[in-house]
């Protein structure tokens, strides 16, 4: 009897404890969130698995455009899914101000003087260098566009043009096109004379431009003729080329350097899972397998020894970078004034909601 005792015990204890593990794993699950196409799928191969291989942590992989909406709702209503997003450098800013990420510690990742000097932000951890760049279909455009003036040059390249759907780019590309000089672009963006100096280039196309939210879309628009060139990150044309097989060239001329950030929503129920998952992905060697395969949003990733510098960024694109992400700071102040400008322009896609009045607006007015 004792014996046959002994062994219920048992038994129910194995099935509780049976029970209990699914629970115990669930507890270090984490979901990441990235921009999708090409860029996440590299994440995924170089970062997701590996990290899923070693510390035995599932991953749940999610997509978005760069919403911080999407952030705030999930922080306001105390319901945080998502463990650790992708942020390119406004968004980061944004967010931050706005107290719905974490502040990093960086004790727990790697010291800020291992990364390119001025990119640590309090609120996100840097992960890769890249440009927004415009590319053109070399098969169907023998003598292509050289220059960012010939973004809106119709006359010299008549057809449509894709744009991102976000003043960012589309403000700094329309000044620099107009003869601003590089290191004026965003003085120039915080006057209102400046602004309307923008809107007035950028409506010498107007009709002409077609819009886009996703990064894969550009690539698509090319390559179906839709468009004649198109605003793009220089990866996704990269990946194109190499993946895609096609005959893509990008216009290096007026790129805008920038770069993505990990960060933490705040009241991330995974925190530490969150912090494992960051410094695994910020460790060199791990990087470089990343940007060795060719990194379909960006070039090069950040930390020194792992891949390219900044500077070198640039002597491979053989242009100096015209205008820095970093300079947005000094515009950040004047982006309502900016959307409100836009919305009165009546800059508003074929059927489509104003530019910058949509879900994604706030992540990049204030970010993909």
């Amino acid at each position: 009897m004792t014996t046959m005792l002994t062994r219920y015990t048992l038994w129910m204890a194995a099935g509780a404890a049976m029970v209990a593990l699914p629970s115990l794993a669930s507890a270090q699950d984490l979901t990441m969130v990235s921009w999708g196409g090409a860029y996440q799928k590299s994440q995924d191969e170089a970062f997701v698995k590996p990290f899923t291989a070693k510390t035995g942590t599932k991953i749940t992989a999610e997509e978005y455009n760069g919403e911080v909406s999407k952030i705030r709702a999930m922080v306001q209503a105390k319901s945080v899914t998502w463990d650790v997003v992708d942020v390119d450098s406004a968004t980061v800013r944004q967010a931050c101000d706005e107290g719905i990420l974490e502040q990093i510690d960086y004790s727990k990742v790697l010291p800020k003087e291992q990364f390119v000097k001025g990119i640590p932000h309090e609120c996100g951890v840097p992960n890769i260098v890249y440009s927004t760049i415009f590319a053109y279909d070399a098969d169907k455009l023998k003598e292509g566009p050289t220059k960012i003036a010939d973004l809106f040059d119709l006359k010299k390249f008549p057809g449509k043009r894709a744009l991102w759907k976000n003043p960012f780019g589309n403000l700094e590309a329309a000044l620099l096109a107009d003869g601003v000089a590089t290191d004026q672009v965003y003085a120039t963006l915080k006057t209102p004379a400046g602004v309307d100096r923008a809107f007035k280039k950028l409506d010498t196309i107007k009709k002409d431009v077609v819009w886009w939210e996703a990064g894969a879309q550009p690539p698509q628009l090319l390559a179906s003729g839709e468009v004649v060139m198109a605003q793009a990150w220089n990866g996704r044309i990269y990946d194109a080329n190499k993946s895609g097989g096609k005959n893509f060239k990008i216009v290096w001329d007026g790129q805008l350097l920038d770069w993505d950030l990990w960060a933490i929503p705040k009241g991330s129920k995974h925190l530490d899972a969150a912090y494992k998952f960051i410094a695994f992905a910020s460790e060199p060697a791990v990087i470089r397998s990343c940007s060795s395969g060719g990194d379909p949003k960006g070039a090069r990733r950040h930390p020194k020894g792992s891949a390219d510098s900044a500077r070198e960024l640039e002597e491979r694109a053989g242009q100096r970078r015209p205008v820095l992400g970093r300079q947005r700071r000094g515009a950040a102040q004047t982006l309502q004034h900016l959307v409100g400008s836009i919305m009165r322009a009546g800059w508003a896609p074929r059927g489509q909601t104003t530019l910058g009045a949509h879900p994604s607006t706030d992540a990049h007015t204030g970010q993909q």
